[in-house]
């Protein structure tokens, strides 16, 4: 039986703090889009009403039963237009769903990672896309992943100054200040380094990372400055080698070669790309937690890449990963969990599990 975990409301002391029995039952509804009644909820501190589905991701949707459905279809190279005919929703429905979907799924994975084994191999890798047209907003997408898991532990994207030149019979249109200004803009270094702190904190109990990256000078400078030089072991391979299943990057290389397959926006030639770099961000967010809590690490395991790394029993279904708010961090209720459990409170008792 669900028994709220707080009062959703933040101003309320229940929100952080709350005391057994202040979160009375209240009655229920019915919604038209389910079969079975919404208990609902009243807090004894700021006495407002609330329901079991304020804690749900898909609250306030007026589709809910679609939702899993178009995630699939956003991860399997499908575009928002092409998923907005086959769910016969409006353009601008699909878009704030696809919105929604990715930012809840962003806090999920970052909710449900755990710490890497002092065996893990982080490799570090940069490709190139861009946002609205190829020649003028060029970007990069910093890529890092747990090689032997293949776990996507981060991926982002920064602005790179333009490398295209013009002859001189085509001379450069006038820009405006800002423009001339975004046309040189060049995040490479900052996206790299953050992305880099994200595999740092994973590792932050290990006595020695090691890291695999190709030979661009900055990557020298910024391991040692995120990981500290006394423990990064830090190996690096030309990027000029054949890309095959001998090279010691194949499987950073493999990575990125299925995320511009299954993401459209990341494709080479394609009228998919994105328009503002934010939605790319957020569409690698929803890639990221497809691929580390929902898919097989390869088609003959029978295992995710969370699953590998232990911090889940099992995978992880549409449905499951679509389920409730992530909002609260380690206080969120867990996706696997019976009945209100938080991601601490399942980790815990999962642990004592294990250990008894």
């Amino acid at each position: 039986m669900f028994e709220p975990p707080r009062c959703p409301y933040r101003h309320c002391r229940e929100h952080t703090e709350p005391r057994p029995g202040a979160l009375r039952p209240w009655g229920s509804y019915q919604p038209k889009c389910r079969p079975q009644p919404v208990p609902r909820f009243r807090c004894t501190s700021c006495e407002r009403t609330f329901s079991r589905q304020t804690f749900r991701m898909d609250f306030r949707d007026h589709r809910p039963d679609l939702n899993a459905r178009l995630f699939e279809f956003l991860i399997s190279g499908a575009g928002l237009r092409q998923s907005a005919r086959i769910l016969k929703l409006s353009l601008r429905c699909t878009e704030l769903k696809f919105r929604k979907l990715a930012r809840h799924l962003r806090r999920l994975n970052l909710n449900l990672q755990a710490a890497l084994s002092e065996k893990s191999i982080l490799q570090f890798d940069e490709f190139e896309t861009f946002e609205g047209t190829r020649v003028a907003r060029p970007l990069t997408i910093a890529f890092l992943i747990e090689k032997e898991t293949r776990f996507l532990v981060w991926a982002e994207s920064a602005r790179i100054p333009v490398r295209s030149r013009r002859s001189k019979k085509r001379k450069a249109p006038k820009l405006s200040p800002e423009e001339e200004r975004r046309r040189k803009a060049d995040g490479s270094r900052s996206a790299i380094e953050r992305t880099l702190r994200r595999g740092a904190a994973l590792t932050s109990a290990a006595a020695s990372v090691q890291l695999e990256t190709d030979k661009k000078s900055s990557y020298v400078t910024l391991g040692k400055q995120v990981f500290g030089e006394a423990r990064l072991q830090h190996s690096r391979t030309s990027s000029r080698l054949v890309r095959n299943e001998k090279n010691p990057l194949f499987a950073i290389n493999q990575a990125e070669a299925m995320a511009r397959d299954l993401l459209g926006r990341l494709r080479r030639d394609s009228w998919l790309a994105s328009k503002k770099r934010r939605y790319l961000d957020l569409a690698l967010a929803m890639y990221a937690s497809w691929r580390n809590l929902v898919r097989l690490r390869f088609n003959k395991d029978e295992e995710s890449a969370a699953q590998l790394l232990g911090s889940l029993p099992r995978r992880l279904s549409s449905q499951e990963i679509l389920s409730w708010r992530q909002e609260w961090r380690e206080r969120s209720i867990h996706p696997l969990a019976s009945g209100s459990q938080s991601i601490s409170e399942w980790r815990s008792a999962r642990s004592a599990g294990v250990s008894a």
